[in-house]
């Protein structure tokens, strides 16, 4: 089987996503070319796993101090390009299509016939799971933005839906917290703003990845320009994360037993809604603007437990093999029934 996987590459987590599918799906010994849309190809970094993926422009949004910008957003659309990308992609030399919320394959494989599986957090909204700031475009944008045969959706509780576990990489070895070390990672707010919320804060050490910082150490402020190795070793020994409302380094955090913060990015309907949703599980906080009242008080809030996650993508890709997509209920019964959430978690229903 040949497989064309299309990843939304505005945001980390979708690539992150993509590499644990990536290596379960290699490890079946299946052929998998990825492509990569919605950043410039010159802004993706730690790609070697990815082998010869391709890049195209496809469709993204712009920021200005953590919140939505319509105009600057609309300005970006290419809609032309994106057709022409769309027609001009050879789906048809492929088997099935993966797409994590990227158009330019999910499209083209409608266009061409050929069966395509969606799997990524916006599918979770197309059920009854908790919601902040829906309107009706964002149900249309959720809908037909990477439209697919099999919608499978992602979230840290299935809310009674038929929705999968997180999609996380295997945990690391087990590292020793550093009790005053806190990992930021906002990069959708200005530096200058980050660090006069994080001022007065002396006795914790906060790790800021940013994508416009140099590496630079100033006091209790750790400044890191992206870096996925990094990253992932600042992860595994801090205490806690504060960041925006994305859902797959919130998984990761959870499945960590990472005390988790995070602020949304404004008029940003997914974020809303999953900051939401960790306050309804009692997983995690939020803070609607950048205050320092809140992160004190999550600063004294005491130390987080794991959530256990199975290992979803092997199951996944397990069940894609079989080839009989129609209904995923007997998969996401399985994978939930390995799941242990912490007893001070607010499970729905109980």
């Amino acid at each position: 089987m040949r497989i064309l996987y299309g990843v939304q590459g505005t945001g980390n987590g979708h690539i992150t996503r993509a590499r644990a599918m990536g290596a379960a799906l290699h490890r079946r010994g299946l052929g998998v070319d990825f492509l990569f849309s919605g950043r410039p190809p010159e802004d993706y970094f730690d790609m070697a796993e990815f082998g010869h993926y391709q890049s195209r422009t496809g469709v993204t949004f712009a920021t200005r101090r953590g919140r939505i910008a319509p105009l600057a957003s609309l300005g970006r659309c290419r809609p032309l390009q994106l057709l022409g990308d769309i027609r001009a992609l050879p789906v048809k030399d492929y088997d099935l299509v993966l797409t994590d919320f990227e158009p330019v394959t999910a499209w083209a494989a409608r266009r061409a016939g050929v069966p395509c599986v969606g799997i990524s957090h916006q599918a979770a909204f197309l059920s009854a799971i908790p919601k902040q700031g829906e309107s009706w475009l964002n149900r249309r944008l959720v809908r037909h933005f990477a439209p697919a045969g099999c919608q499978l959706g992602l979230h840290w509780h299935h809310f009674g839906q038929k929705v999968l576990p997180p999609l996380i990489e295997p945990a690391p070895p087990a590292t020793a917290i550093r009790p005053d070390k806190v990992l930021v990672y906002l990069p959708f707010e200005e530096q200058g703003d980050i660090a006069a919320l994080l001022e007065g804060f002396g006795d914790i050490h906060f790790y800021c990845y940013h994508p416009r910082a140099e590496h630079r150490d100033q006091g209790h402020l750790h400044w890191r320009a992206p870096s996925r190795p990094g990253f992932q070793r600042d992860l595994a020994d801090a205490a806690g994360v504060i960041a925006n409302g994305g859902f797959e380094l919130s998984s990761e955090a959870l499945s960590l037993g990472k005390k988790l913060l995070v602020k949304p990015v404004g008029g940003q309907f997914e974020q809303l809604s999953n900051a939401l949703a960790l306050e309804r599980l009692n997983l995690g906080s939020q803070m609607r603007r950048l205050e320092k009242s809140v992160v004190a008080a999550w600063l004294a809030r005491p130390a987080a437990e794991p959530v256990r996650y199975p290992d979803v993508a092997d199951h996944l890709v397990d069940w894609l093999l079989v080839g009989d997509w129609r209904d995923p209920a007997p998969l996401c019964d399985a994978l939930w029934r390995q799941v242990h959430f912490p007893d001070y978690c607010t499970l729905p229903g109980h």
